[in-house]
């Protein structure tokens, strides 16, 4: 085994457990990346970037600009986005560290039979969202058309859903070409709102002295800022595996959770405060502008959606040990554009905000276990075991205080998760770590 310092340490070969990737799928969805295959910091950059600049994350900031003064919005904006930086860059270095998804690490830390929570959790809910998107789109198109006929907004969703799952299935190169050439557009596109946006106060002495309506905690608003994304960052291993070093994974985590994300909400607040409305797109509507805002709906969309049906086909091949993703991108495609065309959408979403609170609990976990145990690779050798209870019964314990945070509203529910699984998992394992894990453990 190599250091602990960076570039990673990895093996080029998988360990025995795991199938060797199909050379027909080079995104090796369950097996460790290779050294070989890692990409550039620029390339991992643009891929993270172009999956956090995504435009229903400014609603989640509309909701902030209307309750804070400007001053107050910035420190909000920052310290949720501080958190959730800080948290997926530590889940993208282990990702850069093992080669390994979100999904596949979590037979280390939950058992080959546990890891299945893992994969339902988390391909079940990229699943709901992919649906969310297709019928965001049908909707905002058929409005922007002026379409009343369903089999038109129909057309609209099968469309868009045919265009996401192909560039999913090309995997980690057409999700950075689709990157590449929309985010920069979307970005241009967005500061040119920004500026109409300070046209309409009076410029930026206008924004800051904008007077609150609506009132909000500071913690519900650090939790808001955090859960836009803290629960697609728990899988931002699918993505930082590819990376040369842990971290150039952790920095282009940083790019995309707290400057992107953050850059986002922030958008949104300012086209709260200034157009009374969140959304980029409809604004871009009520400017009159209604070709830039199907091109900043779909370019945005497009690129976002394909890394949910990308998230959702590694999860389905790591639950039935396939080492191909595309059969499993296609079925979620395909169940996704269904919820969207029968309108569960429309009910879908505080459901799956709900499983914001459970998600992030995962994440601690695996942090933690990788602290204790995988700190230098994962042993060709080693055989996870079918059930690891002990961690299990940290991820029900974590989540149960995450929960209670947002029943009782005390602190940030996502942040409790995270940070009571990692302290649990390695104040557990120095306490009960048996001589039996010795084979397990990563001589220091």
């Amino acid at each position: 085994m190599s250091s602990v310092d960076d570039p990673v340490a990895v093996d080029t070969g998988p360990p025995a457990h795991i199938a060797p990737a199909d050379p027909i799928d080079p995104d090796y969805p369950v097996s460790p990346v290779p050294l070989s295959a890692r990409k550039s910091f620029f390339s991992m950059a643009v891929v993270l970037l172009g999956f956090t600049i995504f435009t229903p994350t400014m609603l989640a900031g509309a909701t902030l600009g209307t309750a804070f003064s400007f001053g107050k919005l910035m420190i909000v904006i920052a310290a949720g986005s501080a958190i959730l930086g800080v948290y997926v860059a530590m889940m993208g270095y282990v990702g850069a560290r093992t080669g390994l998804t979100t999904v596949v690490m979590a037979r280390y830390s939950f058992g080959t039979s546990g890891s299945k929570l893992a994969s339902l959790l988390l391909g079940g809910t990229q699943i709901g969202w992919y649906g969310v998107i297709i019928g965001t789109i049908g909707a905002l198109t058929a409005q922007a058309l002026g379409w009343e006929s369903y089999s038109a907004r129909a057309a609209v969703m099968i469309a868009a859903s045919v265009l996401m799952c192909v560039t999913a299935c090309y995997g980690y190169r057409g999700m950075y070409w689709v990157s590449l050439v929309s985010t920069p557009l979307i970005i241009a596109l967005a500061c040119w709102v920004v500026s109409k946006s300070l046209d309409e106060v009076g410029g930026f002495s206008g924004l800051t002295s904008a007077t609150p309506t609506t009132t909000m905690t500071i913690t519900l608003a650090i939790t808001t800022v955090v859960g836009t994304f803290v629960s697609a960052g728990t899988q931002a291993p699918n993505w930082t595996r590819f990376a040369r070093s842990g971290s150039q994974a952790a920095w282009a985590c940083v790019i995309g959770f707290l400057l992107g994300n953050g850059m986002m909400i922030l958008f949104g607040a300012i086209g709260a405060i200034t157009f009374h409305e969140g959304d980029f797109v409809l604004v871009l509507y009520n400017l009159g502008l209604v070709g830039w805002g199907l091109v900043l709906l779909f370019g945005n969309l497009w690129k976002s959606n394909a890394d949910t049906a990308y998230a959702f086909g590694v999860a389905g091949a790591e639950m039935f040990r396939n080492p191909r993703k595309t059969p499993f991108i296609i079925g979620g495609c395909v169940i996704g554009t269904v919820l969207a065309l029968t309108g569960v959408h429309n009910h879908l979403v505080d459901y799956l905000s709900l499983l914001g609170t459970f998600i992030p609990p995962l994440g601690g976990v695996i942090i933690g276990d990788f602290l204790c145990r995988w700190r230098r690779g994962i042993p060709e050798d080693h055989t996870p075991q079918p059930m690891h209870w002990r961690n299990l019964g940290v991820y029900a314990i974590a989540t149960i205080l995450a929960w209670l945070s947002g029943e009782l509203e005390i602190g940030i529910p996502p942040l409790i998760g995270i940070v009571a699984a990692i302290a649990l998992t390695v104040g557990l394992h120095r306490l009960f770590a048996a001589p039996k894990d010795a084979d397990q453990e990563i001589p220091a």
